[in-house]
């Protein structure tokens, strides 16, 4: 019988338990923001919108699960996460159903935003029980790595898949598929953010007080780095598309970068937590900002797809190691709920500040100086947040 389908012999609270909650709801959680570009064009058709609308609903539904960090900050310590659990994904599945049905426009926006509020909130959630595994690089990894799995194969299968089917068929499955996750919920301990501390929290690895000036370069890290990652991932095709390369061709080197992303996360997931963490960073950190060099110019398409895909290497397999580098500054659990909110302001900067340098120049150099910048700042301020290794480590 599947591992997935007998949570039990897991043991609740495990880190293997813990594992296959993050891989599980990581893959199907993050499909909502993956079938934009599959469902853009049928809601347009649908629902008669202009591109201002089509971009509003999906700004507003990305901005719905990054802002469900803040309520976070009221129940993530005092609700057990099983039942948060159950209740959120009972919200998702009955949001993608009620979408489904749903003909007004201003009732869809107030939907999405409902299902991305839960489907946030329970994102919360995996990553506060990632920081506190055994191996918290590992379970980052993971919820990397089924991120970029499920996207890959959503690309891959929904466009054909639903070529004839409206927008209610995919909304649907999406329902589906959140109900397949209430199979695993019983595999976390879900007293795990209430009690004093966890099997990872207690480490002596980790301090029981939270050094501030090191939480605070943690948060600029993180910010810093999804911010010049989103800028430069946004106008990829731009970028492509200024130095002349064909659309097809273009498109094939993005996804050879995306298979190039899958495979350093899943590199990071096998390593794990490692001794040579900051060294794995540093690297990460500066080939990422190598990447980001050589988009200036107008780059052929030689450079431009190995630049592509050093850009989608470097970033995936930094993520892990920057995440459980801030899960490891101390034992507030609110650490990674912060983290979060950093990520998704992060995500919201990046493309509005790269834009708005790509229009004021005419040129992408700006954008790119920006980018590059904000890399090796990132670099700079994880470097400095990170807690000098005692004698016994």
């Amino acid at each position: 019988m599947s591992t997935l389908l007998a949570p039990a012999r897991l043991g609740a609270g495990t880190d293997r338990g813990t594992y296959t909650y993050i891989a599980v709801f990581s893959a199907v959680l993050y499909t909502v923001l993956l079938i934009a570009p599959v469902i853009a064009g049928k809601l347009a058709v649908q629902f008669g919108l202009t591109p201002v609308e089509l971009g509003m609903l999906f700004s507003l539904e990305l901005g719905a699960f990054s802002l469900a960090t803040v309520p976070a900050y009221l129940w993530l310590t005092r609700m057990n996460l099983r039942t948060a659990t159950y209740l959120f994904t009972a919200v998702v599945i009955a949001g993608n159903l009620a979408s489904g049905f749903i003909d007004s426009f201003a009732l869809l926006v107030a939907a999405r935003v409902v299902t991305s509020l839960a489907a946030g909130s329970i994102t919360v959630i995996i990553l506060s029980l990632s920081g506190r595994t055994s191996n918290p690089s590992r379970a980052f990894g993971i919820f990397v790595v089924f991120q970029l799995a499920m996207g890959a194969l959503i690309l891959a299968v929904f466009p054909t898949l639903y070529a004839d089917a409206g927008v209610a068929a995919i909304y649907w499955t999406l329902a589906g598929l959140a109900a397949l996750c209430l199979f695993v919920v019983r595999c976390i301990d879900g007293e795990a953010l209430r009690a004093p501390g966890g099997a990872a929290a207690s480490s002596a690895d980790v301090p029981s007080t939270l050094p501030k000036g090191r939480f605070v370069l943690g948060m600029a890290a993180v910010l810093l780095f999804y911010v010049s990652l989103s800028g430069v991932w946004t106008f990829m095709a731009q970028l492509s598309a200024a130095a002349g390369i064909e659309l097809s061709a273009s498109s094939l080197v993005l996804s050879v970068a995306t298979a190039a992303g899958i495979a350093s996360a899943l590199v990071a997931t096998v390593l794990g937590d490692t001794p040579r963490r900051r060294a794995f960073l540093l690297g990460g950190y500066v080939a990422m900002a190598l990447s980001v060099a050589l988009f200036f110019g107008t780059p052929g398409l030689v450079r431009f797809a190995v630049a592509a895909v050093i850009f989608k290497f470097a970033w995936t397999f930094i993520l892990p190691y920057l995440l459980s580098s801030l899960s490891s500054l101390g034992n507030s659990r609110h650490i990674m709920n912060t983290t979060n909110l950093m990520i998704g302001t992060g995500f919201a900067i990046g493309p509005i500040v790269c834009g708005s340098l790509v229009q004021s120049s005419g040129s992408f150099n700006g954008m790119l100086t920006f980018a590059a910048v904000g890399v090796l700042a990132s670099l700079a301020c994880v470097m400095g947040a990170q807690r000098k290794a005692s004698p016994a480590g």
